[in-house]
């Protein structure tokens, strides 16, 4: 059954900071140390998820057609890895470098930064301003597993442009839909 984000971090709210290790290079990554960027696409993702699966490669191009116009994106799995052993950091290191994720792949082990987000699902989309203030929090598109609608990310696109031209995204944002995230 597949659970649906409603989200309740109002939008205009301050990203909340991490340090969290990046499963590729084992560096700890901080959000207070990210340079700026016009735009900032925090996702909560997960190896195991068909949810991901679905749109995963729709989320690397939109991280790659938009990295040269000030995106910068950070992918964060908080899920249990001991009850989901393909989430821990070793199987996620290998689906980061297996799809050449052009970004970040953290994992969350205490799953404080899951829970200071607001996180209900993967995957989860949140997007931020220059001043990383909370302008998007929705899905990608209106595609799921089964339901015949495409794989575009037109919502997440349209909210990106809005974003990068200074503008408010849409104020009609529906909730990501996906998996739960695995609590401890």
């Amino acid at each position: 059954m597949p659970t649906e984000a409603n989200n309740k971090t109002a939008l205009e709210s301050p990203a909340p900071n991490f340090s969290l290790p990046d499963v590729v290079t084992g560096k700890t990554v901080t959000l207070s140390e990210l340079p700026p960027a016009r735009a900032l696409l925090v996702m909560f993702i997960c190896r195991h998820c068909p949810y991901v699966v679905h749109v995963r490669e729709e989320f690397l191009r939109i991280a790659r057609d938009y990295a040269s116009k000030g995106l910068s994106v950070i992918a964060i799995c908080s899920n249990d890895a001991d009850q989901y052993p393909e989430d821990a950091p070793g199987k996620l290191k290998e689906m980061a470098i297996s799809h050449n994720f052009p970004f970040p792949l953290l994992y969350d082990a205490s799953q404080q930064t899951a829970r200071a987000y607001d996180a209900k699902c993967t995957p989860d989309f949140f997007l931020y301003n220059p001043q990383r203030r909370l302008d998007y929090r929705g899905r990608l598109d209106s595609s799921t597993p089964g339901n015949g609608h495409p794989v575009t990310g037109d919502e997440m696109r349209a909210a990106i442009d809005a974003v990068l031209e200074g503008a408010r995204p849409p104020a009609d944002q529906k909730s990501a839909l996906g998996c739960s995230i695995k609590w401890k």
